[in-house]
């Protein structure tokens, strides 16, 4: 079901009443993005986006392959189901594929250690999972990975504005992601290539992307895509986590070897996850609770340290003795 502003003979319901439409949700309108559109699954309520796509494509192709039901049994699928997909009924060239209704992964922000820890096991055993079934997403940068968000929300959100209860007026605050159950995808499919254990080499070309800063990226200059995923998730770290935040030094030695400008001395994908298995054992309980702390923070650090460890002691405390831990961490 869309959005009254979306349905046909919709009205406006300011229209005939002194309403400021400012102040009226289906005055919302949706971001400049034609193939997109939010809508509720009116079996349970949830959000859905539904994306147009030309039938038969290669992103609908993937991404319906890797929503299979065998697929989605293995816990490390971490791309994005497809609920449906369905043809136009007067152009049968397009078809309409529903989703989940995802959030940028930094939206609502990280707050401490534990949510990275869990964004970079999902994000690293997900590309495993598609490296393994033969599939190169060539294109996993920032916006082409993104969250499930309905847990922090338990009584909604509104799909344009995403701080606000549903009626589009109320304002809301996220559950912290460490007391509920995160979901990270990989989503947008539409320039990767699925290449069969069997067949070798394990070449393609192209140049397209989001993330520019790959050193292989030609046209014309055949390259390991799978070795590009491992080179755009890497860079996917530094740039949104080891850039933004102060205290994740640790992070350094997993995606430096990843963003290597030789593809044949990076890792692979499953390299990349033990090296992350290795670093994660050396985090300890304290280390995961930490605040995560912008690079941008000007208060002195040793309040700050204090401040974090009273929190994260206080915390310890509520866990050992089965305390009702608030919410806000």
């Amino acid at each position: 079901m869309l959005r009254p502003r979306y349905r046909p003979g919709w009205i406006p319901s300011w229209t005939g009443t002194k309403k400021n439409p400012v102040f009226c949700e289906d005055a919302k309108t949706l971001p400049a993005r034609p193939h997109l559109i939010d809508a509720t699954r009116l079996s349970d309520g949830k959000l859905v986006y539904i994306k147009r796509v030309q039938t038969g494509d290669n992103e609908s192709q993937l991404a319906t392959m890797l929503s299979s039901e065998t697929l989605r049994k293995d816990p490390r699928n971490n791309c994005v189901p497809v609920i449906d997909l369905f043809q136009d009924s007067d152009d049968p060239t397009i078809s309409y594929m529903v989703m989940p209704f995802l959030r940028l992964v930094n939206d609502p922000p990280f707050t401490i250690i534990e949510d990275l820890v869990d964004f970079i096991e999902q994000m690293l055993q997900g590309l495993v999972f598609l490296h393994e079934n033969g599939v190169a997403h060539r294109d996993c940068s920032y916006k082409n990975v993104m969250m499930d968000a309905s847990a922090m929300y338990p009584h909604g959100f509104h799909p344009v504005k995403e701080d606000y209860l549903p009626d589009g007026e109320t304002g809301v605050e996220p559950l912290p992601r460490s007391t509920v159950s995160i979901r990270y995808y990989y989503v947008d499919f539409g320039i990767s290539v699925l290449i069969p254990p069997d067949v070798h080499p394990k070449l393609t070309v192209g140049e397209l992307g989001r993330d520019r800063e790959p050193p292989e990226l030609s046209p014309d200059v055949p390259y390991d895509p799978f070795k590009l995923d491992v080179f755009l998730i890497g860079n996917l770290f530094r740039r949104l986590l080891y850039d933004e935040y102060s205290n994740v030094e640790f992070l350094s030695s997993l995606f430096g070897p990843m963003i290597r400008d030789d593809p044949a001395s990076r890792p692979d994908a499953q390299d990349a996850l033990q090296q992350w298995h290795t670093i994660r054992k050396g985090l300890s309980f304290f280390n995961r609770r930490w605040e995560l702390r912008s690079r941008e923070e000007t208060r002195s650090t040793f309040v700050l340290d204090a401040m974090c460890f009273v929190k994260v002691a206080m915390y310890a405390v509520r866990q050992l003795f089965g305390w009702a831990v608030d919410v806000q961490g």
